[in-house]
């Protein structure tokens, strides 16, 4: 077992589309479960996200923590949060990456996996990409 793993998983759903002043927002939630598959206890400090839209615009979200939280995962241990991006377009992607200091000092990020924003109504089922 490796001393320094996590495990992410992203289901993103549709939410809504609306027309504003500077053109059609599509607005879409996340939820975003992070598990500590390794043999240390590491605190999420700081999250990373590149959201893209289908006409190339792409913005950087940065900053501490996920919710308003710095959660500590012991071995074993999981959080789960949801949160929610806006696009141009009806279709995009995420990812980015998770910033974490294990209990024993040693500091390293996680890959977030590339999933994709898809306006294709707000009943369809989602997709879950690891």
């Amino acid at each position: 077992m490796t001393t320094y793993a996590f495990k992410i998983e992203a289901t993103p759903s549709f939410l809504s589309s609306s027309d504003e002043a500077r053109g059609s927002l599509y607005h879409f939630a996340y939820t975003v479960t992070v598990t500590n598959t390794g043999t240390v206890a590491a605190q999420l400090i700081a999250r990373h996200w590149i959201i893209s839209d289908a006409q190339g615009h792409t913005d950087e979200v940065k900053g501490l923590g996920v919710i308003g939280q710095q959660p500590l995962l012991q071995p074993g241990e999981s959080f789960q949060y949801a949160s929610g991006a806006r696009i141009q377009t009806p279709h995009g992607t995420m990812h980015g990456s998770f910033f974490f200091v294990a209990t024993d000092g040693h500091r390293f990020d996680v890959p977030v996996p590339l999933f994709v924003l898809e306006a294709s109504g707000p009943s369809s089922p989602s997709r879950t990409l690891h």
